[in-house]
């Protein structure tokens, strides 16, 4: 059985809220693992999303499933999200799925499985779903010499190379941006330097899987102690802080968050809707959770949309070794692309 034959399938299944059939081109394959597979599906007549767990026999016997264990389901959102779940992990995601039922008043999972397979609630739960297996561990300046390497190389290459004079902007992207630490630095320290030297523009591209962070993200307001890590001048020029004294609150300045284009983007997709001429990409601390045959693919991926020249950087944790990739090593950690 493969995903075509599976579509084919799907297509003579009645959409569960209008009755019609489902058309094959409206039915995506999400994931599958020996006979379960989840299918999402699209009714073109009345526009309804849902998600469809099935098992599937060689044979073409289906039997649709809306009881799955805390197990099966913790499965299903590793196979999405590409996040690698050792038995240590799964444990505490079964717990947080547990967690996400009793707050809904639920009797249990197999009704939370009904709202998501029987009444489509999909949409609205998947950010749940992620959380259930993401960290979003972020703070500014994270991993420093980075940032150092971008201010005295990456940069001025940039602007040595004749794209000062130009329309062209510097295109930057943080993949996996969480609360939004990251594209903000970036930003900030461009701006800086935008300040001081004038004669370029800039476009910052930051994505994440879980839109509760993007959501976070385009708010710009954070813990007062996260501004720990920004140099002083900085929280002086970019940060506010709120006007209530018990919120321990800082917001960054309207130019800065103005800077940052917020977007959702799965790394597991194939492909991802970006522009394909970055001059650098920003993929650092994801990769980690990822197997390694899904790491050397979305490297693949992401080299694609790196323009002859641009810059990679990955965390420090991470390594390229032994990937067949059109990059070489600039510096720990840091890449470009060649060709």
């Amino acid at each position: 059985m493969d995903d075509r034959m599976v579509k084919e399938l799907m297509a003579t299944v009645n959409c569960a809220v209008c009755g019609r059939r489902y058309d094959a081109d409206n039915i995506s394959i999400l994931y599958h693992q020996d006979e379960l597979w989840f299918i999402s599906v699209t009714c073109e007549s009345c526009h309804t999303k849902g998600l469809v767990a099935a098992l599937i026999k060689a044979s073409g016997e289906t039997q649709f499933v809306t009881d799955l264990t805390e197990a099966e389901l913790a499965r299903f959102i590793e196979g999405y999200s590409g996040i690698r779940m050792p038995p240590t992990k799964k444990t505490m995601v079964e717990g947080r799925l547990r967690r996400r039922v009793r707050a809904l008043g639920l009797s249990g999972l197999q009704q939370y499985c009904q709202l998501l397979f029987d009444q489509h609630l999909l949409d609205q739960e998947f950010i749940h779903l992620i959380d259930a297996v993401s960290t979003n561990k972020t703070e500014f300046f994270r991993e420093e010499q980075h940032f150092h390497l971008l201010m005295e190389q990456v940069v001025p290459d940039f602007l040595n190379g004749g794209q000062r004079s130009t329309d062209r902007p510097l295109k930057l992207w943080s993949a996996a941006c969480s609360t939004g630490a990251e594209p903000y630095t970036l930003a900030m320290l461009l701006e800086d330097l935008r300040q001081r030297v004038g004669g370029f523009s800039l476009s910052i591209f930051a994505t994440d899987i879980c839109t509760e962070v993007l959501a976070k993200a385009k708010a710009a307001i954070f813990p007062d102690d996260m501004l720990d890590s920004v140099p002083m001048e900085l929280r002086r020029r970019y940060f506010m802080r709120s006007r209530d004294p018990d919120a321990h609150t800082v917001r960054l300045v309207p130019a800065i968050r103005q800077a940052v284009r917020f977007g959702r983007l799965n790394l597991m997709d194939e492909s991802y809707g970006m522009p394909q001429d970055m001059d650098v990409i920003f993929c650092r601390n994801t990769l980690i959770y990822f197997d390694r045959e899904r790491q050397q693919a979305v490297l693949e991926r992401l080299c694609r949309h790196l323009r002859p020249g641009g810059y990679l950087f990955i965390g420090h944790s991470e390594t390229t070794a032994g990937m067949d990739l059109p990059i070489r090593q600039v510096g720990p950690s840091v890449f470009t692309k060649i060709g």
